[in-house]
């Protein structure tokens, strides 16, 4: 555990809504007792009915905000979302290699809950290959876990842990596998490292405002790792907090869309 307060990076695109990408990733990180910082992989023109547009800067300028923030700052977990395409995936793999920092949380960010592409096709590959040996903990909900893999998307839980096992054959030191898209009652993800796969359960909250809830929960988790004894602690943790931030997200009224959840619910 890091007894000071830990720096934490999100590489991620940005959201003009505010509700998802490298706006949620700081949000969590602030509200979580972590300083934030951040590298910007792409511009989204989004609000909360959608994403109408994106721009990628070239894969250099990516690695230039890289060497600048790990050549000054001491990143205590680094958080890693939308990438867009396989130059960026490549330059951010290169950086992570140079400058080794300790934890490494992956989200796959594929596609918007509007359905839009946010990464390329090309990139899928190199993600999987460049990427994910490095992560500490890989974060996939099922549709993502299944674009890694060529398979089908798990349709229940013994699918999803033999999945994270898969996925976990693939480099990463530990696989949350994401159980949002089942059609369950309750919300349950799966936790599958070397030593063994834990369940975590969790409430289905029937809210409408579930923008950025992926992102969130990976920032919250890069955020507590190092700040707790260990990642299943970590996890749990993260998991509360995006509970409560989505039972009290009804408190924001933002968009005529999926709206954000609520990242500063403790306080107001």
């Amino acid at each position: 555990m890091t007894p000071t307060i830990p720096n934490v990076l999100t590489i991620a695109g940005s959201d003009s809504s505010g509700g998802a990408g490298i706006q949620a990733d700081l949000k969590a990180f602030s509200a979580l007792g972590a300083y934030g910082a951040s590298v910007i992989t792409a511009l989204t023109a989004q609000n909360t009915r959608g994403v109408s547009a994106i721009h990628a800067p070239e894969a250099a300028f990516v690695a230039a905000q890289l060497d600048a923030v790990f050549s000054d700052i001491r990143i205590d977990a680094v958080k890693i979302g939308m990438l867009a395409n396989a130059g960026i995936v490549r330059a951010v793999a290169a950086a992570l290699r140079q400058y080794r920092p300790r934890y490494v949380v992956l989200d796959t960010v594929m596609i918007s809950k509007s359905n839009h592409a946010l990464l390329a096709p090309d990139a899928v590959a190199a993600l999987r290959d460049e990427l994910l040996p490095l992560a500490s903990v890989l974060t996939p909900n099922l549709p993502e876990a299944a674009a890694l893999l060529g398979v089908e998307a798990a349709a229940d839980e013994p699918a999803m842990r033999r999945q994270g096992e898969a996925l976990l054959k693939l480099g990463p030191q530990a696989v949350l596998m994401k159980g949002g898209h089942l059609a369950a009652a309750d919300s349950p993800d799966w936790l599958v490292q070397a030593s063994g796969a834990l369940r975590l359960g969790g409430p289905r909250v029937p809210v409408k405002n579930t923008h950025g809830t992926g992102c969130t929960l990976s920032s919250a988790i890069a955020a507590l790792i190092p700040q707790r004894a260990d990642l299943a602690s970590a996890v749990t943790d993260a998991k509360a907090y995006l509970t409560g931030a989505l039972e009290h997200s009804a408190r924001l009224d933002v968009g005529s869309g999926v709206g954000p959840v609520h990242h500063f619910y403790r306080w107001w």
